[in-house]
């Protein structure tokens, strides 16, 4: 198969990557103690690593002695006199970026520090592993022949005083990659970086109808969203008529297991699915073996890793291991240092190692996203499962969803809320309670236990939300596109009550 000479030249230059992908592999420990090495020459020329009398000379056991665990709030009036412009606080280079992430639960966003180093060594580096990967997986890839269609957030850079600026981290950047990798990106950057997401998806979808697209790099809901918009104004069922050449939906942001149904029936059968695990605090993870579970660990782009068994995980009190000391199948939060001026922070993710050797991972949710009202400790993964087959079992499918306890009142017992936004409804609805309940039980000792006989859990409570709910919530929050989405689970009511303010119909 002929290629194009653009296509052989970014293969070739690419499979020179594949070198250093596999010594990392190889020697993971060695690449962990080159990165937290490297980390701490830089700390100790900080105000904050000065603070904490780092030296770059340090065990990790001395730095995990000298400096705290941290959370986001904890590091806010760093980053605040960072934004204000002032330097060498964090990191001992300059610090203009910052990265605007919602990430919480609450409407108040983070601004992550973003460094040349990490920007260049973290995020655009593991970028080009994951071609790298991708390519030489698949050698008769015709990839770069086409456009790499782009989804990112809302994406206005903002000038903070003249001094910093912030956005979405897909908007920092399309301002920095690379002339060839912009060259074969659609949308253009007018469009990609409008700031209404309403209208980007309009433009988007008029550009991009026409074009030959063979890539996708988004989270999937939002996907979902555009690929229907664009169906619609063509007035077609599947993509594969308006992009034949369409072979890779690369997605993170969100678990895949929702919205694979419904990317199968839309995208064409020969299209792979590749999974990362990006953040705006840094690069973290990609799925390094196509059509098989986990993704690989990146070890050696300036994020040092650490983790907290999410059993014994309270905050900062907590003790935490690294590399050399997990085990798997527990469940892990993830603490990081980083080339961005983040120390021993807390990520907020939960995730679980499916191999040692080399370490590959499943992020398996968020620190701060499950119902544990009853006792019952369920978990995004949990959720996820339980409810794609229950979709399987009554035919139908589900755009967004997000679930609460409802607590014990009089002699009435507890029970789970859930808040769904169907793409096809159920053919029955009992059905799809029972067939959940069931697969829950299964998947969850501990809800098991607490279903037993209904002494503690009464059956799952489906509302049925109408069409846009949740893309109705979001933009009330100002949070349409990109990375935001919509919690799954919180252990009270607070989030599912303000939701239901917006028109619903109860099943």
């Amino acid at each position: 198969m002929a290629f194009s000479p653009i296509t052989d030249l970014i293969k070739w230059r690419l499979k020179s990557r594949m070198a250093s992908i596999e010594k990392m592999k190889n020697e993971p420990h060695i690449s962990q103690k080159r990165v937290l090495k490297n980390l701490l020459a830089h700390a100790e020329n900080t105000v904050y690593g000065r603070k904490y009398r780092i030296s770059g000379k340090m065990s990790y056991e001395e730095y995990q002695e000298a400096m705290p665990i941290v959370n986001y709030e904890s590091l806010t009036p760093w980053i605040e006199r960072t934004m204000k412009g002032e330097q060498n606080l964090l990191w001992d280079g300059p610090i203009q970026w910052f990265a605007k992430s919602s990430g919480t639960t609450n409407s108040k966003s983070k601004f992550i520090p973003v460094s040349h180093e990490s920007l260049d060594d973290c995020h655009l580096s593991i970028g080009k592993d994951l071609l790298a990967i991708y390519t030489h997986q698949c050698p008769q890839s015709q990839l770069f022949d086409g456009l790499s269609l782009r989804l990112g957030g809302s994406s206005k850079i903002n000038d903070h005083h003249n001094i910093s600026y912030y956005g979405d981290l897909s908007a920092i950047m399309i301002q920095n990659l690379p002339f060839w990798a912009e060259w074969r990106s659609t949308p253009s950057n007018d469009i990609a970086l409008l700031e209404d997401w309403e209208e980007k998806v309009e433009k988007i979808s008029h550009q991009v109808i026409n074009q030959n697209v063979t890539s996708l790099f988004g989270v999937p809901s939002w996907m979902l969203v555009l690929i229907r918009h664009v169906l619609s104004i063509n007035g077609n069922e599947s993509i594969s008529s308006i992009w034949p050449n369409l072979e890779l939906f690369c997605h993170g942001g969100v678990s895949f297991t929702p919205y694979s149904e419904s990317f199968k029936k839309l995208l064409p059968n020969n299209c792979m699915f590749l999974e990362t695990y990006n953040a705006s605090e840094g690069f973290f993870a990609i799925q390094d073996r196509l059509g098989e579970p986990g993704m690989l660990l990146m070890l050696d782009h300036g994020v040092y890793y650490e983790f907290i068994p999410i059993i014994d995980f309270n905050g900062r009190t907590s003790k935490a291991i690294n590399l050399e000391k997990v085990k798997t199948e527990i469940e892990y939060a993830v603490i990081i240092s980083t080339n961005g001026g983040l120390w021993r922070y807390i990520l907020g993710d939960t995730i679980r190692f499916i191999s040692l050797n080399p370490y590959r991972i499943e992020v398996t949710g968020r620190t701060r996203h499950f119902i544990n009202a009853f006792g019952e400790e369920l978990v995004i993964e949990n959720a996820d499962r339980a409810l794609i087959t229950a979709c399987k079992k009554t035919n139908s499918e589900i755009l967004d969803y997000t679930a609460a306890p409802l607590f014990m009142k009089g002699k009435e017992n507890g029970a789970h809320q859930w808040l769904i936004e169907f793409a096809i409804e159920p053919d029955n609805y009992q059905d799809f309670v029972t067939a959940l309940d069931n697969e829950l039980k299964k998947l969850n000792s501990d809800y098991e236990a607490k279903r037993y006989k209904n002494m503690i859990l009464r059956l799952p409570i489906i509302i049925k939300a109408e069409p846009n709910t949740f893309h109705k919530w979001l933009k009330s929050k100002g949070k349409l596109g990109g990375q935001n989405k919509v919690p799954r689970l919180s252990n009270d009511r607070q989030l599912i009550e303000e939701i239901l303010k917006f028109k619903l119909s109860k099943t």
